[in-house]
């Protein structure tokens, strides 16, 4: 279809065709010499479809470019077998002296999306070239079944085309064909979420795994979140233009579509597919050879479902459990429902992570971190297609961190008053930490050390620290502690962490690294019983 086609109707390497004759289509009888396509369902069994046949008692004015009547909407009643039937005008008042087609329904049947020429309150607009493009317009469909409130949408411009309205199933996205500048080629497929409010986000191009260099049209989404399309840009094709499918995932079209396959496609332009409930039949669009008129309407019956691998996506971020903070760095895993590691990532910047995962599939995500105690997550995914799992990973800051070889109690540091070696307040926080260890493990013994910089005499280090590790140890054992459980010793500045020993100039923060005491696990054994 060239560009006069599009507004007629108004609008791989590697791609795998789907099984042949895995639909058994018909010719429906409410064909015409003329163009009849675009079906879309409006309740449990009328249809709305667009047609350029003549209406009688009309002044039927044609359309110069293929001498036909402009399009119209019609409405029908769809019978158990596919047929279309006691067809009459469907309103007065959306159907105006120029080209009109392609409506689809909220659910409640009280807002309809429809293509148009660009023709609004009785004037007729052109863009620069003098050409007369589709436009999108949005109505509400009162009691009596009648478009009211038409406007166009915001996203239009009178130097594009924009049609081929649908809307997946939560009706907050509006899926359509735009020739708008950002595509890929000819026409392309994009989307613009519907906000809670009305108003409309920003399009967006669905990208290279659904858009070529040539044309693609005529989207429609169904319950699963599979994309339906035509194109006539992938090497695989029959001829003209092919319907494909292909899943969308968080949002994405994360896998080059599938080619519908004979008998739903042909050598000429095929599209316009749309399922009835069910997902097992519905209606497409065709020009090929045998049909009844220009584009013929087509009823098919699926008899077994193309292959769409199912996927989600988990994602998530990794949080400190008491202050919330993220924690960017943190190894995530992933594993299956029997302990086999899948994957592993390691949180972004901002903390995130995410995995593709299969559907109905038990997993396990687990997060670490040094100095924090791990956190996990078990969850099976469900069966349905387009579907993000939040997972949120909180780490506990760990009781214990191993130092140098050493099992320690994982304390922020503890500080004296120069030359001092008083407990202070804010040291007194962190040893009440060491406490509750002690108490939750009453097995537990600890030798704590206190240790220098080497900014002072050896031996004044080396006093200083012992009257700070004696400090330390009875400020604990008051607390009731057994003394039998807590050792004591000052280390002077005999075992510094760095290069900063006597004579080597260092920074402050390095000196400040051998200022410490530690809480050194005796017996790492009294920590599981």
């Amino acid at each position: 279809m060239k560009k006069i086609t599009f507004i007629i109707v108004l609008f791989f390497g590697a791609f795998v065709f789907a099984q042949n004759q895995n639909y058994t289509i018909k010719n429906i009888e409410v064909n015409t010499e003329y163009q009849d396509f675009g079906v879309s369902y409006y309740g449990e069994n009328s249809v709305v479809f667009a047609s350029s046949r003549k209406i009688k008692n009309a002044r039927n004015r044609k359309w110069y470019l293929n001498k036909q009547p402009f399009l119209d909407l019609y409405k029908g009643t769809v019978t158990a077998t596919g047929e279309i039937t006691d067809v009459e005008l469907f309103s007065k008042k959306v159907n105006t002296k120029v080209h009109e087609s392609n409506a689809v329904f909220t659910k409640d049947l009280k807002t309809v999306y429809f293509s148009r020429d660009n023709y609004i309150n009785k004037k007729q607009k052109k863009d620069s070239n003098d050409w007369v493009l589709i436009q999108l317009f949005k109505a509400d469909v009162n009691e009596d079944g009648e478009f009211v409130n038409i406007e166009k949408l915001p996203f239009n411009s009178n130097e594009f085309d924009t049609g081929h309205p649908a809307l997946n199933f939560r009706e907050n996205k509006l899926y359509f064909t735009s020739n708008r500048p950002g595509g890929f080629g000819s026409t392309d497929i994009w989307v613009v979420d519907i906000n809670k409010d009305g108003t409309y986000g920003t399009p967006v191009n669905m990208g290279p795994n659904v858009n070529t260099a040539k044309k693609e049209m005529f989207p429609y989404i169904n319950s699963d979140n599979v994309l339906y399309f035509s194109s006539d840009g992938f090497r695989e094709g029959l001829g003209g233009l092919d319907i494909y499918e292909t899943k969308i995932i968080a949002n994405e079209v994360i896998e080059k579509p599938i080619n519908l396959g004979i008998p739903i496609n042909s050598e000429k332009d095929d599209f316009s597919i749309v399922f009835q409930k069910g997902n097992k039949t519905g209606h497409f669009t065709s020009k090929r050879e045998g049909g009844k008129g220009d584009d013929d309407i087509y009823y098919f019956e699926e008899l077994k479902p193309v292959k769409v691998n199912c996927e989600q996506f988990v994602e998530g971020q990794v949080r400190e459990k008491d202050s919330g903070a993220l924690l960017p760095g943190a190894l995530v895993v992933l594993y299956d429902g029997n302990g086999n590691k899948i994957e592993s990532v390691i949180a972004d910047k901002y903390a995130s992570f995410s995995f593709k995962v299969a559907c109905e599939t038990p997993y396990k995500v687990v997060g670490t971190k040094e100095n924090y105690d791990e956190d996990s997550e078990i969850f099976t995914t469900s069966n349905v297609v387009d579907l993000e799992l939040a997972i949120g990973l909180t780490l506990a800051p760990s009781e214990f961190v191993n130092v140098r070889g050493k099992l320690m109690v994982n304390i922020n540091p503890i500080y004296f008053d120069l030359d001092k070696s008083d407990i202070r307040k804010d040291a007194a926080i962190e040893l009440e930490k060491v406490l509750l260890i002690m108490r939750k493990y009453p097995n537990l013994r600890i030798d704590l050390g206190s240790h220098t910089d080497s900014r002072a005499p050896d031996l004044y280090n080396m006093k200083l620290s012992e009257r700070r590790a004696k400090s330390t140890r009875d400020w604990i054992i008051d607390k009731g502690i057994d003394p039998s459980r807590i050792t004591g010793k000052g280390y002077g500045e005999t075992q510094l962490v760095n290069k900063c020993s006597n004579g080597v100039i260092c920074s402050e923060p390095d000196h400040q690294l051998n200022r410490r005491t530690e809480f050194v696990i005796v017996n790492p054994e009294a920590i599981k019983q």
